[in-house]
């Protein structure tokens, strides 16, 4: 038998060409297998080290006992006499606080001018929640001090005293001076103006008194807007409040052969004509 060498040799460039498809698909298919087996087993390791991880923290747990811990801190410091009040906590800085004159000082500049109560800081090296309490504290030290003799309303015996010495200067009945004044709000915030400042083009706010003669003040009413007048500032005053009760006082004297029970203020020639209003001598 014959056989043809050219094709023979085309045959075997055909077995060769195939056998190398075969072998290279065979490496590509090993080269997916070990990929997806290297993932694998990669993820399973992740998981295993994870596991260990959640293992070793749950056993790392300290039983701790906030409750107690919860009692001894009021206990020691917000109790009503904790271990570490007041006198230890100022002990231990070992520096004494503001003096006396520096807090008065810090409330009669935050009364007198208006100051903010951070602008204190500026010359008394005093914090703004300082110098409010020691705004505070000097109010009521105020209010202790003078609250049985000033700033109420008279009693059985000042009524007495109060006539007598009305009678004395010529105005028998008279209990007293009522007028208006007008205080300076130097830092009246600007939104408020139109409503506190009056003819002055200034803001201020309007005092209400009733004085004796000798500067006895038993009526104040203080805080009306600087654009009202005295009769606005009447209008809403409590100064009369008894009197339309009828808790005042009675009050007998006789004057030109006519016998009244009521008392009278002084006043200026603004205030209505009214039995308890007496205008006062121009030129006594």
């Amino acid at each position: 038998m014959n056989f043809d060498s050219s094709s023979s040799t085309s045959s075997d460039e055909i077995y060769d060409s195939m056998l190398l498809d075969f072998i290279e698909e065979n490496r590509q298919q090993q080269v997916i297998e070990d990929a997806v087996t290297y993932v694998i087993n990669t993820d399973v390791e992740e998981q295993e080290v994870r596991g260990s991880r959640r293992e070793k923290m749950s056993r790392w747990i300290v039983l701790r006992d906030r409750e107690e811990a919860h009692d001894r801190l009021v206990t020691d410091y917000f109790s009503d006499h904790p271990l570490y009040g007041d006198e230890k906590f100022r002990h231990a800085t070992m520096r004494l606080g503001a003096s006396g004159i520096q807090k008065c000082t810090a409330a009669m500049r935050m009364l007198a001018y208006g100051c903010p109560a951070d602008q204190i800081d500026e010359y008394l090296k005093l914090g703004a929640s300082t110098a409010r309490e020691c705004l505070i504290h000097y109010v009521d030290g105020v209010i202790r001090e003078f609250s049985t003799e000033y700033l109420r309303k008279p009693n059985a015996e000042d009524l007495v005293r109060l006539l007598k010495q009305g009678e004395e200067r010529g105005f028998p009945g008279m209990m007293g001076s009522i007028d208006c004044m007008h205080w300076e709000w130097k830092n009246c915030p600007a939104g408020w103006k139109g409503m506190y400042q009056g003819r002055s083009k200034r803001a201020t706010v309007i005092l209400e008194v009733v004085v004796s003669w000798d500067l006895w003040i038993w009526h104040a009413f203080f805080g009306t807007p600087g654009t009202c007048n005295d009769i606005n500032v009447l209008q809403r005053s409590p100064v009369f409040d008894d009197i339309l009760n009828g808790r005042a006082p009675q009050v007998n004297f006789t004057m030109n052969g006519n016998t009244y029970n009521q008392g009278y203020y002084l006043t200026h020639g603004i205030y209505p004509k009214w039995e308890t209003f007496i205008s006062a001598i121009t030129s006594p």
